[in-house]
């Protein structure tokens, strides 16, 4: 993730299907992001009793808002592609037939700019030390999530198909 969040090369991404918790956080790092037509985001680290990673927690209040954000996280809901558009976390929609050439016509698009100023522009408009500090914290956090009770319940709980229950666990 580091790598990531230190990246100067323009990185477009395309999204078909679910792209769940990383597969939506890393989205967030990307200069360009196509969705195909049936594309949804989803950001469960909350119903899993977890936080979010990928310096996302930041990212993507940043991106769309407190409110919207934290719904994302805390509900857990998918976000549709025509959405996540209309809210700045992607570009734009394409049919899912065309996804894969509509990237890569995208990639050539900017791999035919200079590259020195490309470079430059993404340096000044990421703060790639803030991203890196929030991924560490993120992670510090997430560990120790990991191996609590409520996550314990949550992962038990999906493996048995059933509601997690929350009640009888103290924070």
């Amino acid at each position: 993730m580091r790598a990531l969040a230190n990246a100067t090369v323009t990185i477009v991404a395309a999204v078909n299907g679910k792209a769940v918790g990383i597969g939506t956080t890393m989205l967030l790092h990307c200069d360009h992001v196509l969705l195909a037509d049936d594309a949804q985001l989803i950001t469960p680290f909350v119903n899993l009793a977890l936080v979010p990673e990928a310096a996302s927690s930041y990212l993507l209040p940043l991106t769309i808002g407190h409110v919207k954000a934290f719904e994302m996280f805390a509900l857990g809901d998918p976000v549709d592609a025509a959405t996540a558009v209309s809210w700045g976390v992607a570009n734009r929609v394409v049919p899912a037939a065309t996804l894969r050439e509509e990237a890569q016509h995208v990639a050539e698009r900017f791999a035919s700019k200079p590259v020195g100023s490309l470079t430059a522009m993404k340096r000044l408009m990421r703060d790639a030390a803030r991203i890196t500090d929030q991924v560490n914290s993120e992670r510090f956090i997430f560990r120790k999530r990991l191996k609590s009770a409520e996550a314990k319940e949550a992962f038990a709980a999906f493996a048995d198909k059933r509601k997690p229950d929350f009640t009888k666990i103290s924070g």
